[in-house]
């Protein structure tokens, strides 16, 4: 396949890729904005320990909702179309959350962001993974994972200038409306852009030949790889594709035995371990957990912003090594490093004392060697699982039943990332740190576990090779 990447229209595939991963962005955007409003949130509700959960981690019922009803509906309108509906959804969320006045419709806000976030988790990559040739596919899906983080790193960066400005994230800013308003109302801006810059990109080639418009699809397939590979990929994706049927989710059963096929449960278990492993813990709560042990607000911020540019730096090596490497290699690696890191980040909460005065710090080095341990946590995060479980997912599927697959893995994503992220609050408060952070420790050595056994490696090969 060498001939037929030196005969693809880079430079267009490089623009088509640069347009879907803005849905990252805007994934990264939403999901790290509520990091550093907690403070405002709390004051502005009356909100509990329960009740701040929940309103942080309401976005991701709306994310599920969303991942799931985005793979069909892009198998009924297209991907583009349904991104296109997401990035509508991204403007309205920033809109409402910032305005609004109760819990009630901040949650209502966070659900609409949600399924704006869920369809783009799962169809950017897809739709990557279906106008990349094989031998770039991986680099070039990994720039999502790059987008996501550069997304959340710029969530943190426009909070911490917004309280910095303004002198914290509960005081007055313009207009009178308060610090943490503003920083949900600037996810507005690149949702606007994401819209208007769908509208350049072509939809799916696999899409429009499952819809029987072989001559558009070829058409983009020829511009995509050059006129002899474009005419034979529509040749070789008609035949992948079931003849008696469009896709639909009774693909998901083996037609012998009756059972869901087995490359559906491997889907679910990547998209599962992801969030178990806690990573939404460090991008959602950060700044709590940071000033929980003794650091500042600003501080922890600051600490946020770090985290946020270690993790972009570390996908950059994933960009670079994931096709010559390997998934199945990456996610081992990652995992193990993992363990490692979580677990010592747990072994130095178990140091931590509590003054006088009620308040929390780690003593000595070990506050340092939790910042240290967590940060290159977040390193094995984002050059393994972070990008490779997305690249994954996009690729691993046939072609009939992509869409379907997507909508199940995505659920299960999402899910555990509801159930993660709403039990934090209530589990450092009653459980303690050690052992919430020991629970990551174990779902990373398990998925180390998992990946060995279970998942076969996808680099190199054609989307219409995969079987399932």
């Amino acid at each position: 396949m060498q001939g037929a990447e030196s005969r693809a229209n880079i430079g267009f595939i490089g623009a088509i890729v640069a347009v879907a991963t803005i849905g990252g962005f805007m994934f990264g955007y939403d999901s790290g904005v509520i990091n550093g409003t907690q403070d405002g949130l709390e004051a502005a509700f009356d909100l509990s320990e329960l009740g701040t959960g929940f309103n942080v981690g309401a976005i991701l019922i709306g994310c599920a909702a969303g991942a799931f009803s985005a793979g069909r509906l892009a198998d009924v309108i297209g991907r583009r179309k349904v991104m296109m509906l997401s990035a509508v959804l991204f403007f309205i969320s920033a809109l409402l959350a910032g305005i609004a006045g109760s819990s009630a419709v901040f949650i209502i806000a966070r659900l609409i962001g949600g399924l704006g976030v869920g369809a783009a988790s799962v169809l950017s990559p897809a739709y990557i993974s279906e106008v990349t040739p094989a031998a770039i596919r991986g680099r070039l899906s990994s720039i999502q994972q790059i987008m996501i983080i550069t997304g959340l790193t710029g969530a943190f960066v426009a909070n911490w200038a917004l309280a910095g400005v303004a002198g914290s994230s509960t005081a007055p800013f313009w207009y009178g409306f308060e610090a943490w308003r503003w920083m949900f109302w600037m996810q507005a801006i690149p949702a606007a852009v994401y819209f208007f810059a769908l509208l350049t990109i072509p939809e799916s080639p696999r899409f429009l030949v499952t819809k029987g418009r072989h001559a558009e699809a070829e058409a983009v397939l020829v511009k995509l790889l050059g006129e002899d590979e474009g005419r034979r990929k529509v040749a070789e994706i008609r035949d992948s594709l079931s003849q008696d049927h469009r896709p639909r989710f009774s693909d998901l059963r083996d037609k012998v035995s009756g059972r869901i096929r087995p490359i559906v449960w491997v889907g679910i278990g990547l998209a599962v371990f992801q969030q178990l492993v806690g990573i939404n813990v460090v991008f959602y709560y950060g700044a709590v957990l940071w000033q929980s042990v003794g650091f500042s607000e600003a501080d922890s911020l600051l600490i946020n912003i770090v985290s946020g540019t270690l993790s972009i730096l570390a996908c950059m090596v994933t960009v670079a090594v994931v096709d010559k490497l390997g998934r199945k290699p990456l996610l081992l690696i990652g995992s193990a490093g993992m363990t490692v890191t979580l677990a010592t980040v747990a072994f130095a909460f178990s140091h931590s004392v509590t003054g006088a005065d009620g308040a929390v710090s780690l003593p000595g080095s070990w506050g340092v060697i939790a910042l240290i341990a967590a940060n290159l946590y977040v390193i094995f995060f984002n050059v393994s699982w972070g990008p490779v479980m997305w690249v994954m997912l996009g690729e691993m599927f046939p072609n009939q039943i992509r869409g379907s697959a997507l909508a199940f893995a995505g659920l299960a994503q999402w899910l555990a990332n509801f159930a993660i992220s709403v039990s934090f609050p209530w589990a450092a408060a009653n459980i303690g740190l050690v052992v919430t952070y020991g629970f990551y420790a174990a779902s990373a050595f398990v998925s180390y576990i998992f990946v060995a056994r279970m998942v076969n490696e996808t680099r190199g090969r054609e989307l219409e090779q995969m079987e399932g």
